[in-house]
């Protein structure tokens, strides 16, 4: 596959190391706003006539405005602060905003988007993760991010999908590596953002490791893994 290396790097006819080949491959569709179906939740392109209520009543939920530290935006106090920003979300094609719904409650409970689409070659970022209350420490949330990986790997037939965040947000970057997320490294000094100074680090998982991750998502969302109480059997992790 595409995403596979080799031991000993090919040679040009000027005898330098150059990469392995890639053939047949031509740019990939960019993602469409459509939805996505899962067990727990369904994933749509984000419209604030539908969203809008729920997300800022889901996010009024929370006892402070920590889930906001590391984004670029918020915590919204006042509700239309917070609708206006949706709105400006959901006009934007990349960062393409979706939002998650719960399918037992039928509300929207959060948001992520795909940005940086690179559609040339087969590279896509998840980014602007925001999990109200409502879907954090659920299986909403796992679910929601293997119904966008299943999208960027199996409909679209992407290469690369990244993970990015603050190099000291300890939750992002555990929530990448529990989702089979690769650590490459850090990018020093890379963002400014709310009047400080942001080192990024970057993960990533390969079309060629997608296989083995997207069976450990399905066997940690069968209902077989979760007991009477929804509590999960065994971790994602374990089943990797």
């Amino acid at each position: 596959m595409s995403g596979l290396t080799s031991a000993t790097p090919r040679t040009n006819e000027y005898g330098q190391a150059i990469g392995p080949a890639v053939p047949g491959w031509s740019p990939r569709a960019l993602p469409p706003r459509t939805p996505i179906q899962g067990r727990f939740c369904r994933i749509e392109p984000l419209d604030p006539a539908r969203h809008a209520d729920d997300l800022i009543a889901a996010f009024r939920q929370a006892t402070d405005g920590r889930a906001w530290t590391y984004l670029t935006v918020g915590p919204f106090t006042d509700p239309a602060e917070h609708r206006a920003w949706i709105e400006k979300a959901a006009a934007s094609a990349d960062p393409l905003h979706h939002v998650v719904i719960d399918l037992a409650s039928g509300r929207a409970v959060g948001t992520l988007a795909l940005m940086r689409i690179d559609s040339a070659n087969g590279v896509v970022e998840v980014g602007h993760v925001t999990f109200s209350p409502l879907l954090q420490r659920t299986p909403i949330s796992t679910e929601a991010q293997y119904l966008l990986m299943k999208r960027v790997f199996d409909e679209l037939g992407y290469r690369r999908y990244e993970w990015k965040c603050d190099s000291l947000n300890a939750p992002s970057r555990a929530t990448a590596e529990r989702l089979g997320f690769t650590y490459e490294g850090l990018f020093r000094q890379a963002v400014v953002y709310k009047g400080r100074s942001r080192d990024t680090a970057w993960f990533s998982i390969l079309d060629s490791e997608w296989p083995a991750r997207k069976a450990a998502f399905e066997r940690w969302l069968s209902p077989g893994n979760f007991d009477e109480a929804g509590r999960q059997r065994r971790r994602l992790g374990e089943l990797a």
